[in-house]
């Protein structure tokens, strides 16, 4: 077949062309969003070939990390309801092409580390975290990025900060720590623009990590003992708490987050 005969894919790609004089009409943005969301369902590689769609109808995509655990829908709608791009996935392309990753996780921190490895993610994470992609952890997907945990004896995580996952110590305060508890800014990570101090946040979970430099807790809450409830170096933010679950200040967080993500 002649090349010069195959139609080009943007071809198959109904949307309006960008006007600066008026808005588009009801019916042209329902076309563009169903074009985006065919366009989103692709590989990454025939995604790069049509740049024009995705500038046109969102400013970033961000790629949910799908290793099998979790609660990858409450997050994905969290981030939609944020008005942020947001697909869930499990190729490594799609991490790596992506302008910010998330990482949430429910469940077991053995767990975690062995389907990511399973799946062929500790790559790409580790290689989008290097690059400097902003990159969001929640709740397990925090825990992760420590040394290793005692959960269920030793298990190691990815290393990208040093430190431990530990079980809160016995106390006559029930474990796991769940429900609603105050964060206090140690220092404020960019995605909390426009959020206080002291406000109260959504958690549950068993343990907590305990970094060795200090200087990376964001924030830090009190249930029997200070734990560190947030971090924050460079492009890396992660919450003990579930932003999604946290009504409007969490939907807060994850629209800032998409608004880090594009400017990077």
């Amino acid at each position: 077949m002649n090349s010069n005969n195959i139609m080009p894919f943007s071809f198959f790609l109904s949307f309006p062309r960008k006007r600066e004089s008026r808005k588009p009409s009801i019916r042209a943005k329902s076309i563009g969003n169903l074009s985006l969301i065919f366009l989103m369902r692709l590989p990454c590689r025939i995604q790069l070939q049509s740049p024009r769609v995705i500038s046109y109808y969102i400013k970033v995509m961000i790629a949910i990390v799908d290793y099998g655990m979790g609660n990858l829908k409450s997050v994905e709608k969290g981030f939609i309801k944020s008005g942020v791009a947001v697909k869930v996935t499990q190729q490594p392309a799609d991490i790596l092409c992506a302008q910010g990753v998330v990482l949430p996780g429910v469940g077991a921190f053995k767990d975690c580390m062995g389907n990511l490895d399973r799946l062929g993610l500790i790559g790409p994470i580790l290689r989008a975290i290097e690059s400097g992609k902003p990159f969001l952890g929640i709740c397990l997907g925090l825990q992760a990025l420590f040394t290793e945990s005692e959960e269920f004896g030793h298990c190691a995580g990815l290393n990208i900060f040093k430190g431990k996952v530990v079980r809160f110590p016995a106390s006559e305060l029930k474990v796991p720590h769940m429900g609603w508890n105050i964060v206090r800014f140690k220092n404020k990570p960019p995605i909390f623009d426009g959020i206080d101090d002291n406000r109260y946040f959504y958690f549950v979970h068993s343990y907590y990590v305990a970094p060795e430099d200090s200087s990376i807790t964001a924030g830090a809450t009190d249930y029997g003992v200070e734990f560190t409830s947030m971090i924050w170096k460079d492009n890396v933010i992660a919450t003990q708490f579930h932003p999604e679950k946290s009504q409007a200040a969490g939907l807060q967080i994850l629209k800032n987050f998409g608004a880090f993500a594009a400017k990077h």
